[in-house]
């Protein structure tokens, strides 16, 4: 489950001292827990869906950090922040790539963007790129 392995990540960077994984695994355990807690969660743990949006969610956050540390010439936090997000992208299913979209569009009846939509993200939350999905998708209409 990936709450425990954050749980346990988050212990183990404290003991390593590894300040940049223990920060952004902090923060995302966190957050986790968090919303563990609002949703009412069985023994507070945040099912695996559910840890995999936060984890996506905080990546896109720091990518967009990244950015903006290039423009201001920050090359020490962008080497940071890039490290982070290789921590975090540990925790995803391996992605499909731009080819496996495609076929898997091709392969639909339903070729509409709300109908190819709404497929992913009932088969394949978490492997995939929503925004990449699209862009391919209106290639097919």
């Amino acid at each position: 489950m990936i709450f425990d392995d954050l749980q346990k990540a988050n212990i183990q960077s404290m003991k390593d001292h590894d300040k940049v994984a223990h920060e952004i695994i902090s923060l995302v355990f966190g957050k986790c827990k968090n919303e563990a807690i609002d949703k009412g969660c069985a023994d507070r743990k945040l099912p695996d869906p559910e840890a995999l949006r936060i984890i996506q969610k905080t990546i896109k956050e720091l990518e967009e950090e990244k950015l903006a540390f290039e423009k201001a010439q920050r090359p020490e936090r962008v080497e940071e922040l890039k490290a982070q997000m290789e921590i975090l992208n540990k925790y995803l299913p391996k992605q499909l790539s731009e080819d496996e979209i495609r076929t898997i569009i091709a392969s639909l009846e339903d070729k509409k963007i709300p109908s190819v939509m709404k497929y992913f993200k009932a088969n394949y939350q978490g492997q995939v790129d929503n925004s990449l999905v699209s862009k391919i998708a209106k290639e097919f209409n």
